[in-house]
């Protein structure tokens, strides 16, 4: 990758890399806007406290408006190459992003992968900084989190108390006791 397309694609930190979108939205349709985002909001997947986005390599997403309104910034960061995340984004239904981007200037839809990467690039900016505070792609943290909930359940099981006191699992049961 040139160092053009790396600053076009984002910074990579690890297996996972960082892009933000700055749109204008069209004039008059501010609340139209504010509506659409609230609506993906209540969307599954993208609730607060829902787990399961639909682009499964998204650490996390926001849609900010600021300016008046006028102005709306999408950030995300994601694991694996920008053009794998813009091939998975294209690939899902795309209707709640529809009803948001509808409402901003030069989007047209969104009707092949061409068009999308057309429309991303136009609005991209690279961070200027990038840092993670935790480390691994989204199905490894996913994994450790359903690991470490079956490990809580041994733990609480009675039955399990002769097997856990064998020396090859003390680091085992002291990383588990650090808080």
């Amino acid at each position: 990758m040139t160092t053009t397309e790396a600053a076009r694609h984002g910074i990579t930190v690890g297996p996972t890399s960082e892009f933000s979108l700055f749109f204008r939205v069209r004039s008059g349709e501010e609340q139209a806007m504010r509506e659409a985002i609230e609506e993906l909001q209540r969307s599954p997947g993208y609730r607060p406290g829902d787990y399961e986005l639909p682009i499964a390599v998204i650490h996390e997403a926001r849609f900010v408006l600021f300016d008046d309104d006028t102005r709306l910034l999408f950030a995300t960061s994601f694991d694996g190459t920008w053009d794998s995340y813009m091939e998975d984004f294209a690939s899902k239904p795309l209707k709640l992003f529809d009803a948001i981007f509808r409402h901003v200037e030069g989007y047209e839809g969104l009707p092949d992968l061409a068009a999308v990467k057309a429309f991303i690039l136009g609005a991209q900016r690279s961070a200027s900084g990038y840092a993670r505070n935790v480390g691994g792609t989204v199905k490894e943290i996913r994994k450790a989190q359903r690991v470490n909930a079956a490990f809580q359940r041994v733990l609480d099981d009675p039955a399990a108390e002769e097997a856990l006191s064998h020396p090859a699992l003390a680091p085992l049961l002291e990383e588990a006791a650090d808080a």
